[in-house]
């Protein structure tokens, strides 16, 4: 059979297609609309327009789904729905509107998902998952192939870049005021690792851009998944101390993330540091996959 998985996120939207046997799945395509939603919260609410965008782009996949002939469509909003006020309002809206019925998770589920899509993939005994999304950042600590901890931040790419940022690439201020904002929200809030866990295992956009990023810069296999810590440091170096370079080098590798990747790459290096791994491992999976596998159960 096939299955369609949508995820309405505070940057993206995603469509993923995938094909569908047993307990196991292959992707056939995937979609992406870059709806940039924590940019329409107005006073803690998603703005008609934002709504109106999130509608555009589920209705635009629908579209393309019925084309293919597929019925089995599965939503999902993450912070993008969970972290406004006007929640029940929005969802109903939407659904109305597609007629998809439209699931959202805690921040809980979305951490436990998203590590649970990972691991179908890299199948680690222990380390660090992280999700750095658009308006949200999800932790999970596991050992022994269990997790130990999990945690969801309402810190993120794109919230980073509105409240921190008054240009696109960040100046000396913005990035203070991003670090000041990372301390705040995750030292203060549960970061609180009590060992050292290697690797960072990351998932998402960001994750994924930045994998690029280094592939472009160290001049990486293209078949590469993994950075190291030193490269890491490297890129946030490169990328905060000359816009016009910094700018250049985005451009060329994700160019729709002109603007969040640098806040994003920089909740990474903070992760990465605070739990002493050596290196990130980016997952081809994440939430949409950890969702799906808890659908075939």
């Amino acid at each position: 059979m096939k299955q369609a998985v949508i995820d309405i996120g505070s940057n993206s939207i995603r469509l993923t297609l995938y094909a569908v046997e047993g307990r196991n799945f292959n992707i056939l395509f995937r979609e992406k609309i870059m709806a940039g939603l924590a940019g329409y919260v107005e006073r803690g609410a998603l703005s008609g327009e934002g709504v109106a965008r999130a509608k555009s782009a589920l209705l635009e996949f629908k579209r393309t789904l019925e084309l293919l002939d597929i019925h089995r469509v599965a939503v999902i909003a993450t912070a993008s729905l969970r972290n406004v006020t006007n929640t029940d309002q929005a969802v109903r809206e939407l659904q109305q509107a597609t007629g998809f019925p439209v699931t959202v998770l805690s921040g809980q589920q979305e951490a436990r998902l998203g590590y649970a899509g990972a691991m179908e993939e890299l199948h680690l005994k222990s380390g660090v998952f992280v999700d750095v999304g658009g308006a949200s950042t999800e932790v999970v600590a596991f050992q022994g192939g269990q997790v130990v901890d999990s945690a969801s931040f309402a810190v993120g790419s794109l919230s980073l870049y509105r409240t921190c940022v008054k240009k696109i690439l960040p100046g000396p201020g913005s990035l203070e005021r991003i670090r000041h904002t990372l301390r705040r929200e995750m030292d203060e809030k549960g970061l609180d690792p009590k060992e050292k866990r290697s690797p960072l295992v990351g998932v998402g956009g960001t994750a994924r851009a930045v994998l690029k990023l280094a592939r472009q810069r160290f001049d990486l296999d293209g078949d590469c998944r993994t950075v190291t810590r030193a490269q890491l440091e490297e890129l946030v170096n490169l990328l905060t101390q000359g816009e016009r370079e910094a700018a250049g080098l985005i451009l060329k590798t994700a160019p729709d993330r002109i603007h969040t990747l640098v806040p994003g790459l920089m909740v990474l290096v903070h992760i990465i540091k605070a739990f002493h791994a050596d290196e990130l491992v980016v997952s081809r999976y994440g939430v949409r996959e950890g969702y799906l596998c808890q659908m075939l159960q």
